[in-house]
């Protein structure tokens, strides 16, 4: 007499849970054995070029190596055999920032390193195309100074220095991207929170403010050509003091005086020092006995 079929039912899940936990005790034994795992979530990590590969999982029991190739180039291996899951390939890149690169991650078994390419051929990955001029971002700019003279706020952004190299010189990120690279001032009235904007595809800004007033400001790297990574995190936040502005006036105003009046009473002093030496030589020679021929 045949089942039912609410009978088999149960069964085939059974059957079938029986067969996933048995698939994955496998994998478990391969892997503690030292079988390469595939790597996954290949990741660029870029800022100033300075650029990372990273990607996981954390091997057990095998190792990793990266190659990365310019173009159509041949491929050359990095980070040989670690046991990291992220690699340096900044010296590779700051060779051409503007060159697309492949990379690829391979695994290996440890117990194989002493004859790999005769053991077939490793698991590997292969990472997103990369092009540096185009995805690398912006650090986090600099305010090299400020001055608030009256109604004129300058203030001074101070490029920052890259690992890309020319005639054996680092390059600033001015000196890569030229007139690509500009800078956006945020700037506000101490006492306000209504921002303004000003920009500029140099590293100065000069702006009219209202005078007698405080102002805080922060400044922004953007390349508005590019399609994702436009705009670096803003600068620190730095305020003017109209106070302290008034104190340094009035210090080198004072300073001046103070000096002035210092070098007169030196000349004075000199003068009445030379008067007093020549009238003490005339009363001697007036004072001195006649010569009798």
């Amino acid at each position: 007499m045949a089942s039912p079929a609410w009978t088999r039912i149960p069964r085939l899940e059974t059957t079938f849970t029986r067969t996933l936990l048995f698939g994955w005790v496998l994998a478990q034994v391969a892997r503690a054995a030292g079988t390469p795992v595939r790597a996954y979530n290949l990741t660029w990590k870029s800022t100033n070029f300075k650029t990372i590969l990273e990607w996981e999982p954390k091997p057990i029991d095998f190792v990793y190596t990266v190659q990365i190739s310019a173009g159509l180039g041949d491929w050359k291996s990095k980070c040989f055999y670690t046991t990291d899951t992220e690699c340096d390939l900044t010296e590779e890149i700051v060779q051409d920032v503007q060159q697309t690169y492949s990379a690829r991650v391979l695994s290996y078994p440890p117990r194989n390193l002493d004859t790999i390419g005769s053991m077939g051929d490793p698991v590997l990955q292969n990472a997103p195309k990369f092009i540096p001029y185009l995805e690398t971002k912006l650090g986090q700019p600099t305010i090299q100074s400020f001055e608030q003279v009256g109604t004129k706020l300058n203030v001074t952004v101070q490029d920052a220095r890259t690992l890309v190299r020319r005639n054996g010189t680092f390059l600033s990120l001015r000196d890569v991207f030229g007139k690509d690279l500009r800078y956006t001032l945020y700037y506000w009235k101490a006492s306000s929170t209504g921002k303004k904007t000003a920009k500029t595809d140099t590293n100065e800004f000069f702006i009219d403010v209202d005078k007698g007033k405080d102002y805080c400001f922060s400044v922004q790297a953007v390349i508005p050509s590019r399609r994702v990574n436009q705009k670096s995190p803003e600068s620190l936040i730095e305020c003017t003091s109209q106070e302290k502005s008034v104190f340094k006036e009035t210090f080198f105003i004072v300073g001046a005086v103070v000096f002035v009046v210092i070098i007169f009473i030196i000349i004075l002093s000199l003068s009445l020092y030379k008067c007093r030496k020549t009238r003490a030589g005339q009363n001697g020679k007036e004072r001195s006995p006649l010569n009798v021929a």
